[in-house]
């Protein structure tokens, strides 16, 4: 019979518990490497940010008093328009009343 290519136990229980550490270790945190420009960058990142931020906020802010001065065009030609009419009716009305009234002498002589 041929002498078993098998370890002996000791030697198996050795392989195994080494397995073992070797697996924990790979699960181990590993110390981080910082790049020394992160924080460079992430200040850089953040300025753009707040640039963008401010260019947006200024051209809602164009918009806003763009509307309102529109809105504000349009009332006063709206105010316009009503008053005119308003006068034109009130022209009318007192055409028609004088001439009830021119109507009403000439029927009196």
């Amino acid at each position: 019979m041929k002498p078993s290519k098998l370890p002996s136990f000791a030697e198996r229980q050795a392989a195994s518990a080494e397995a073992k550490k070797a697996l924990v270790a790979k699960f181990k945190p590993k110390p981080t490497i910082v790049d020394p420009e992160f924080e460079e960058r992430r200040l850089q990142r953040q300025l753009e940010l707040e640039t963008l931020r401010a260019e947006r906020a200024a051209e809602r802010q164009a918009k806003r008093e763009d509307a309102a001065r529109k809105e504000a065009e349009r009332k006063a030609l709206e105010a316009e328009i009503a008053e005119a009419m308003e006068l034109e009716l009130r022209a009318k009305q007192k055409a028609a009343r004088d001439a009830r009234y021119a109507a009403r002498k000439q029927r009196r002589k």
